[in-house]
């Protein structure tokens, strides 16, 4: 077993590891909860009624969080002429299509998202085994394969994360953090489970939404009563 520091342990006692909360009364918890002397990530952990091997199953999307991650993303386009200015426009951090491509060949990877117009995908497509390997690849279910580049653009910076059932069956993504308002951070779960609800394969039988925990980096996790979602 994991050993835990005394920080952590003195978290734990706030949170009754075999308890069931209301989602506002776990992200409180979560909050009271977080030790750590830099500005935790607030994550959540879903386990879905599906079955990760088949591929009728399999549930991935995105979701804008109506108020971010707290982190700033750092935006990488493929793109060539009017597009590419499109992308400066909306606040795009890198843009190029050869020259980027060469950049990333040589090793950079200063950037957290990429976003390519689909007559570029032919030559980020080489790019497959450096990109996939850190889940940066261009996707269209993500949305990060489209002419309409201002928009994903400005989606991302808005907040828009990539949520994708894990071999487990499992959702693991960001919320917000731990200097966020309680309100806050309620809503944008709120708007990640509404979207994990929508999402649901037809597939799937049975209870759905089976386990939801909230925590934050460094802290103890609180379990979330799955059936205030249902």
């Amino acid at each position: 077993m994991a050993k835990h520091g005394k920080k952590y342990l003195e978290a734990a006692k706030l949170i009754d590891s075999e308890a069931t909360y209301e989602p506002a009364e776990a992200v409180e918890l979560v909050k009271k909860a977080a030790s750590a002397k830099f500005d935790e990530t607030v994550e959540v952990a879903v386990r879905l009624g599906v079955d990760p091997r088949k591929q009728d199953q399999a549930v991935r999307g995105i979701v804008v969080l109506p108020h971010g991650t707290g982190k700033t993303q750092r935006v990488l386009v493929f793109a060539k002429g009017e597009k590419a200015k499109e992308a400066e426009a909306a606040g795009a951090d890198f843009v190029g299509d050869q020259d980027m491509i060469n950049k990333i060949q040589q090793g950079w990877f200063d950037f957290d998202v990429c976003v390519a117009t689909p007559d570029m995908m032919s030559e980020v497509g080489k790019l497959g085994r450096l990109l996939g390997g850190k889940g940066l690849m261009p996707n269209p279910k993500a949305g990060t394969v489209t002419f309409d580049v201002a928009k994903a653009v400005q989606e991302i910076k808005a907040g828009k994360i990539e949520y994708r059932l894990d071999k487990a069956g499992q959702i693991h993504a960001p919320i917000g953090k731990v200097s966020f308002s309680a309100e806050q951070l309620n809503e944008n779960l709120q708007a990640l489970i509404d979207a994990l609800n929508r999402a649901k394969p037809a597939a799937s039988k049975g209870v759905y939404l089976k386990n939801i925990a909230v925590s934050s980096t460094m802290g103890p996790s609180a379990r979330v009563n799955a059936a205030a979602y249902r």
